[in-house]
């Protein structure tokens, strides 16, 4: 029998937490409480596969929360694991494990180590399917294990990552508020490795046609593998070209991007003509009615090209992402419609 202090622990990029509430809810999942970046829903043994396929999320946990269990605690009473663990093994393979807690080094977590690995014969390491926790929030303290030995937000058809290369749960999010249901050609400017594309094929087969153009040959390779790797070869079409050429595919019922800035752009590119030519021929492109839904850090120029054009801002949202120096980037989406 389930323990009923169990709780699935949902974490995602903060700002997405709309579109998190939006899949939640068309999967019947309960949330019991929620705050800028995770939130805690109910768990069920029979959506626990579920969970696993939840698109909008980066990470997922089983936990338990009390004013007790700190890691003396646990220590002392190390069975309490084990309705956590026995849950998640039973759903994946795990070789590894490792524990993140403060005072890892110490005796009550070294008992905790050894525990777990006499109790489920696997070993400790720093590279670990396993991720077990042990952390303070507020007055509580959590045990949490991970329910799958990757994040959700690793898609199984990434070949490799391409620098900058745009985080799947956020390309799910783009095309989430690109109405995707009701369309049927979409245009992906600046593809890239092909993240929206494939986002877009797998969850709205809806799409007749899907199109995505680069002028970059190594991101047309790597969009070419994670494309075929995805099943999808037969669906996307992906072209090389230049936006200043004014490529002509025909008309779309939507336009998406990932526009490209700081790193990513050629030296001394210049951003504000690329982006004018992007809104420009947006508009060209574009069928009556059709929705452009653009994620970019460069939003105060992006703002001021479409002040100017005959788009306008229906929904912007911006999120904050944190980085492998510690510090914050926050971009913003933008959906926008034709006037």
């Amino acid at each position: 029998m389930i323990d009923p202090e169990i709780k699935i622990k949902l974490s995602y990029i903060s700002g997405l937490e709309t579109v998190v509430v939006d899949e939640l809810q068309k999967n019947d999942f309960q949330i019991i409480n929620r705050n800028e970046d995770s939130m805690l829903i109910e768990f069920k043994s029979d959506l626990f596969e579920q969970v696993k396929k939840l698109r909008s999320v980066s990470k997922a946990f089983l936990v338990l929360q009390d004013g007790l269990y700190n890691p003396s605690y646990v220590a002392k009473h190390k069975s309490i694991l084990n309705s956590l663990i026995d849950v998640v093994i039973k759903n994946d393979t795990f070789k590894t494990f490792k524990i993140n807690c403060a005072g890892a080094g110490s005796e009550e977590v070294r008992s905790i180590a050894r525990y777990v690995e006499d109790t489920y014969k696997i070993s400790e390491s720093d590279e670990a399917d396993l991720k077990i926790h042990i952390v303070k929030i507020g007055n509580l303290w959590e045990i949490g294990v991970q329910i799958t030995p990757r994040p959700l937000s690793v898609r199984d058809y990434k070949v490799s990552n391409m620098s900058g290369a745009m985080d799947p749960t956020i390309a799910y999010a783009v095309n989430h508020f690109a109405n995707l249901g009701s369309a049927k050609s979409y245009l992906n400017i600046f593809s890239g490795s092909s993240t929206l594309l494939i986002e877009a094929a797998q969850c709205y087969e809806n799409l007749e046609r899907l199109v995505g153009f680069d002028n970059d040959k190594k991101h047309l390779s790597l969009s070419i593998q994670n494309i075929k790797k995805a099943g999808l070869i037969k669906r996307i079409e992906i072209k090389e070209a230049d936006i200043v050429d004014n490529p002509d595919f025909g008309k779309f019922d939507v336009v998406v991007s990932d526009l490209p800035f700081g790193m990513s752009i050629s030296k001394g590119e210049d951003l504000e003509g690329l982006y004018k030519y992007f809104i420009e021929y947006s508009e060209r492109v574009l069928n009556p009615k059709g929705k452009l839904v653009v994620y970019t850090s460069e939003h105060e120029l992006l703002e001021q090209i479409l002040s100017s054009s005959n788009f306008k801002i229906s929904r912007s949202l911006e999120i904050k992402i944190i980085t492998n120096v510690n510090s914050y980037l926050r971009p913003k989406i933008f959906v926008c419609e034709l006037s």
